[in-house]
């Protein structure tokens, strides 16, 4: 076949072949229309149909009525900006409509694989210890180079960004489409405006999704699942069949991780808060909470850029399964969760601290033990440590073993210097203070004892009379 009038970029969506001499009630739009000029009368007026009908092109078939495409329908298809093709005898019209529909299925299948690997790569974006910046940016690489993605919150504030950032007039244009998607709330219907239950008379329905142009960009908004009024607005240098279903998966994923889980008992945690706020004792509160086992979790990120996610924490909570979740200062997580700790799995870019499951009035002892037990995740550098509630895990363990090695060097440091002095202090300590005891162990007199003993306390400037004292002291020396 051989283009000879009209531009040569077209979306064709199916073929249909026809002879009538007006074909404009049989077309649906998008057609490569077929015809071997049966009735073909008057070329303008019927190319004028076609196109208002929205045809796509026209295929012009050559023989057994017209040697050649008529010039007068050359001149109506190049004045209308339709395609119009020559097809030769050899070229049947079912030949044309099985490669066109070939060709169809071609892109058909390769619009499924693309968007089968997008679901895989959200998927695994959706895991990583950065959920939400992950997500965005895996979407940008599977839309276009030029691609832009940006979470707005209700008050157009962009909570994450990913990709080429946009032109001031794009930024403008989405904020303007977000609003499309995720209106303000509508103000309160005085009393007696409608029966109740009824909307207020001015309330609309949002569409879930809009789409728009600005700058030869193409642009897209998604309202997120959740009642947190969040955004997903996108912009991209082109449009692809698949960029929808492709965003659809990453508004699922992104209302996945910025939800917040609303339990049946939650009106009673809200109530449990408020009692706290205003000055109720804790144990008043607890029952609140349920007769239930619950497990503090502390949670440390690995990369700084988590800590200053500020959806990093929620997004934490969502995949242990709990809405309650604070995100400290320092950049940690906290965690109530209901239930057992053995239902608490290490996090990809998480360190954990898991308390023993208590009731709900000690509470604020397992929030000491999980942050005790963070810290010995942090220092042996595992991914998660359960804080068991034994009886000897003891004072040392509330510290981290650098941090207790640093503190007995400072504070030792004016006998670190004599062997003689710190084992002899050691001793001494160990056998409760006992001069015979510890001169027997040592071998020496014990007036060497009560010298070395006496020099350890001028030079640390502390007195050993004192069981705190002593308690110090004995912990220094065994971190040294």
């Amino acid at each position: 076949m051989r283009l000879i009038a009209g531009p040569e970029d077209t979306d064709l969506h199916w073929v249909h072949t026809s002879e009538m001499g007006d074909p404009y009630p049989y077309l649906l739009g998008g057609e490569l229309l077929l015809t071997a000029g049966v009735q073909l009368t008057d070329p303008g007026h019927y190319v004028s149909r076609v196109v208002e009908a929205g045809a796509a092109a026209l295929g012009f078939g050559v023989a057994p009525v017209y040697d050649t495409v008529p010039p007068a329908l050359v001149d109506a298809c190049e004045r209308h900006g339709l395609p119009l093709v020559e097809v030769p005898p050899p070229t049947t019209f079912t030949a044309i409509a099985r490669a066109v529909w070939r060709l169809m299925a071609e892109a058909r299948h390769r619009e499924l694989r693309r968007v089968a690997q997008a679901q895989q790569g959200l998927a695994t974006a959706a895991a990583r210890p950065d959920p939400v910046p992950a997500v965005l940016r895996q979407l940008t690489a599977r839309l276009d180079d030029g691609a832009y993605a940006v979470l707005l919150s209700a008050d157009d504030a962009p909570l994450a960004t990913a990709g080429r950032s946009p032109s001031p007039r794009t930024h403008t244009a989405l904020a303007r489409l977000a609003r499309v998607v995720s209106p303000p709330p509508e103000p309160a219907a005085p009393e007696g405006a409608g029966p109740a239950g009824s909307p207020p008379p001015n309330a609309r329905t949002a569409p879930a999704s809009a789409t728009d142009t600005a700058g030869g960009s193409h642009l897209a908004a998604y309202a997120l699942a959740g009642g947190r009024r969040l955004v997903l607005a996108v912009a991209s240098d082109r449009r692809e069949a698949g960029d929808h279903t492709i965003a659809g998966v990453a508004v699922v994923l992104l209302s996945l991780l910025t939800t917040q889980h609303q339990g049946a008992a939650e009106s009673d945690r809200a109530a449990a808060l408020v009692r706290l706020l205003l000055g109720a004792d804790a144990g008043e509160v607890a029952p609140l909470l349920g007769a239930g086992e619950w497990t503090v979790v502390h949670a440390r990120p690995a990369a700084a850029a988590a800590a200053r996610d500020p959806l990093a924490a929620a997004a934490l909570g969502a995949a242990l399964g709990s809405a309650l979740v604070d995100a400290t200062d320092e950049g940690g997580v906290r965690v109530l969760f209901p239930g057992g700790a053995r239902e608490i799995e290490p996090q990809p870019g998480w360190t954990l601290g898991v308390s023993s499951p208590v009731s709900p009035s000690e509470l604020p002892a397992a929030g000491l033990r999980a942050e005790r037990a963070v810290r010995r995740a942090e220092a042996t550098r595992s991914a998660l440590v359960r804080d068991r509630g034994e009886a000897g895990s003891g004072f040392a363990s509330l510290v981290t073993p650098d941090e207790a090695r640093a503190h007995a060097r400072t504070q030792l440091a004016p006998i670190a210097a004599s062997p003689a002095l710190v084992t002899t202090l050691r001793t001494w300590l160990s056998l409760h203070g006992s001069w015979d005891r510890t001169a027997v162990a040592l071998d020496v007199h014990r007036n060497t004892v009560r010298q070395r003993v006496a020099r350890c306390a001028a030079l640390l400037d502390a007195d050993l009379d004192d069981a705190d004292v002593r308690m110090d002291l004995w912990f220094a020396l065994r971190w040294l």
